[in-house]
């Protein structure tokens, strides 16, 4: 049969997802491999948890599912930026448990939420708190061999390009960078100059969709009901992937976005190849 000449490219981006996302299979070990039947690479887990980390490394084992990181599920709870010292203490040893389960797991980084400016914390308290929070846990996370990877939401706190970058830097380690979310940023700017001003800092990619145009018609938090590639996306994929070559951009993706059965997850992991491979 005759080549239709059409060269697809491979996608750029290794296939990744939230656990809570995967609502198949009953036991850890079948969410592995439904994952890894549907095309996934790896897998983020949450941390601390109530899973046994044991059956984690078996379900690993048995099929061959990476992890390549974890959620810190503390940060919004305990806030490194908390006015309440107890509770900024017990923020820190949220992320301590993260960068030790991440390292038993084979995984490389702790996405952290470092700031959340509310209830009467400033941006700039959220700034120091949180810095000197961090600085406590570069000496484990250097000795874990993992690192702490700072995530734009939407909490108030360092929705600046600019301002990521300043924050990265201030701390002169190699063991912090950036967990740059897409449809996180739409809000605040472009995608693509963001990673181009975040550069090397960027160390993992999280992948969702946002609409300006939906949210212009129906709020904020509507836009983020953008399937992943939609025509209506703000996203600028194809600008975004471009840019993410430009600044020498080779890992991870990981969706961040409602997730389901297999049929739902299998929809993800197409949009994902899609999107990434624009």
């Amino acid at each position: 049969m005759a080549s239709s000449g059409v060269v697809r490219r491979e996608p750029r981006l290794k296939k990744s997802l939230k656990i809570g996302m995967v609502q198949v299979g009953e036991t850890l070990l079948e969410k592995f491999r439904i994952l890894k039947e549907l095309g996934y690479d790896g897998v983020e887990l949450d941390s601390p948890s109530s899973l046994d980390w044991r059956e984690v490394l078996r379900a690993k084992a048995a099929t061959g599912l990476e992890i390549p990181g974890v959620v810190c599920s503390t940060h919004w709870g305990q806030p490194l930026s908390s006015p309440d010292e107890k509770v900024r203490q017990e923020g820190i040893e949220g992320v301590e448990t993260a960068l030790k389960d991440c390292r038993l797991y084979g995984g490389t980084t702790a996405l952290v939420v470092p700031g959340v400016c509310k209830d009467g914390v400033t941006y700039e308290q959220a700034w120091q708190r949180s810095t000197a929070s961090i600085r406590q846990l570069l000496p484990l996370a250097k000795e874990l061999g993992v690192r702490i990877a700072f995530e734009n939401v939407w909490n108030d706190f360092i929705t600046d390009a600019d301002e990521a970058v300043r924050y990265v830097d201030q701390f002169e380690s190699p063991w912090v960078g950036w967990y740059f979310d897409v449809g996180n940023v739409v809000r605040y700017g472009r995608p693509p100059e963001w990673v181009k001003k975040l550069g090397s800092r960027t160390i993992k990619v999280d992948i969702k969709d946002y609409s300006r145009a939906v949210m212009e018609k129906d709020g904020v938090w509507a836009g983020f009901r953008c399937g992943i590639g939609n025509e209506d996306s703000s996203a600028e994929w194809a600008e975004t992937m471009k840019a993410l070559d430009q600044v020498g951009y080779r890992g991870w993706g990981s969706a961040e976005v409602s997730g389901g059965g297999r049929d739902r997850l299998a929809d993800i992991a197409r949009r994902m190849d899609d999107v990434s491979s624009r």
